[in-house]
């Protein structure tokens, strides 16, 4: 019981199929505790009685209100130790102050108030978590937060372009130093308004005004001298700047990256702006950016869905990945399309749906691939639910921790294979292989019998 990072224990708990009795008498060791505070089914009252019984308050600080009965909430709002009694609210007071986003139900339940009235909280703090977790939040009260005395509610309220600055605020936020670069990426600009910020020399203000998407083609002339790579690749993005004007940005751009600019790399590599006019361009004009040289542009156009066969044909052929994977997320993509470009890449499964989700892909051909000789193209044959137990337990031996874990969390995995698992040097995979559902009672048992509990 001294070992505090039992990675079995930790995925029993999580288990959803794991009896009362197992977790009662997991919550006995703190691994097993950790991993209850993941987990996402409602808590039994023994269970929530073991961990009153064990716990210091670690478990209960993720502990939601709708995991638990009526009653434990009584027990826990009552309990003599402050640890206990206080972890939830704690945490997520922890989390206002520190300035991290909270789910806004929590920031209800801990603080025992209505969302409207949290808004209008004496603490600031309290004030800036619901501006920045209250995304539809009606206009009387995003006013009220854009009059906030304090600036980081003021700052947290500009965020993001929902709910917007009502045009009568708008002045008022592109003068507040608080709210002027935040608001400045979005709002429409009056020539004066424009000016006012560029004549600021702020760098963010300045990339942030270079980004905005309502930017008139005089004030794009405007940019077209500021010596800022993310400035210039914003501007040549733009719908204003004709393809001389264009490739003259990028070009500078791309002789500071090979200078080794940093500012220069990450304006070319990351997508800090799109030329998202594109989406709402005639056909004719979206079609040609069909051989631009710059992804971006061929990506955005890959996003459409009236394209003719040809435009696909080129895009499902394009040098660039992530255009080819963008082409690929059309309604009516091919299936040998598809399975063409998964084959070849994998799936990105941070991303959904996946690819071998939409409704062309030819799922038949999933467990062929476990003959790849790549990890992570192999890694989406277990996306079929029924992969036969030979692909399994090839998968099962990879030197790769991540496809041992993709086997661990199989619906078809067999006993003999968990129990492997099990004992996988890497803790991952022992936590994924405790925590599959398809384990049985019995060797749940024997995993708590060999931690003593």
């Amino acid at each position: 019981m001294t070992n505090l990072h039992h990675p079995c224990l930790s995925g029993l708990a999580r288990n959803p199929a794991a009896p009362e009795d197992v977790l009662v008498r997991i919550a006995a060791h703190r691994a097993g505790r950790h991993g209850m505070a993941r987990r996402q089914e409602p808590l039994p009252d023994a269970v929530v009685e073991a961990l009153l019984a064990h716990d210091d308050g670690d478990a209960f600080a993720g502990l939601r209100a709708e995991r638990i009965s009526p009653a434990m909430r009584r027990r826990i709002d009552t309990h003599p130790d402050p640890a206990i009694r206080d972890a939830r609210a704690d945490f997520i007071r922890h989390l206002v102050e520190r300035g991290s986003t909270a789910v806004l139900a929590d920031l209800e339940e801990v603080y025992g108030q209505p969302r409207t009235a949290l808004a209008l909280s004496p603490d600031p703090k309290v004030r800036a978590a619901v501006a920045g977790s209250w995304y539809d939040r009606p206009i009387d009260v995003q006013t009220a937060l854009l009059a906030d005395p304090d600036p980081g509610v003021r700052a947290a309220a500009t965020q993001h372009k929902q709910p917007g600055v009502p045009p009568a605020w708008r002045d008022r936020c592109l003068a507040d130093p608080a709210t002027r670069a935040n608001v400045a990426w979005y709002v429409p600009l009056t020539w004066d308004q424009f000016t006012e910020l560029m004549r600021t020399g702020d760098e963010d203000i300045q990339r942030a005004v270079a980004a905005n998407p309502h930017l008139t083609a005089d004030m794009a002339v405007q940019l077209l001298d500021v010596d800022d790579p993310l400035v210039r690749v914003a501007v040549g993005q733009s719908r204003h700047v004709d393809n001389a004007t264009r490739e003259r940005l990028y070009a500078l751009v791309e002789a500071r990256r090979a200078d080794g600019d940093i500012d220069a790399k990450v304006a070319l590599s990351w997508n800090f702006t799109e030329p998202d006019w594109m989406r709402e361009a005639p056909l004719d004009e979206r079609l040609s950016y069909l051989d631009s040289p710059h992804t971006v542009f061929r990506r955005v156009l890959a996003g459409s869905r009236d394209l003719p066969e040809e435009a696909w044909r080129r895009l499902d052929n394009d040098p660039e990945l992530s255009v080819r994977r963008t082409a690929a997320r059309r309604p009516d993509a091919p299936p040998d399309v598809l399975e063409r470009l998964v084959r070849a890449h994998g799936d990105v499964f941070h991303q959904r749906p996946l690819l071998v989700e939409h409704p062309n892909f030819p799922r038949q051909t999933l467990r062929t691939f476990v003959d790849e000789p790549t990890p992570n193209v192999r890694y989406v044959a277990l996306q079929d639910p029924e992969l036969p137990v030979p692909a399994l337990q090839g998968l099962a031996a990879a030197e790769e921790p991540f496809l041992r874990r993709g086997v661990a969390r199989h619906p078809n995995v067999t006993d003999a294979l968990l129990d492997r698992l099990l004992s996988d040097p890497d803790p991952n995979v022992a936590d994924d292989a405790a925590a599959n559902p398809a384990l049985r009672p019995a060797r749940m048992h024997r995993i708590l019998t060999e931690a003593a509990l």
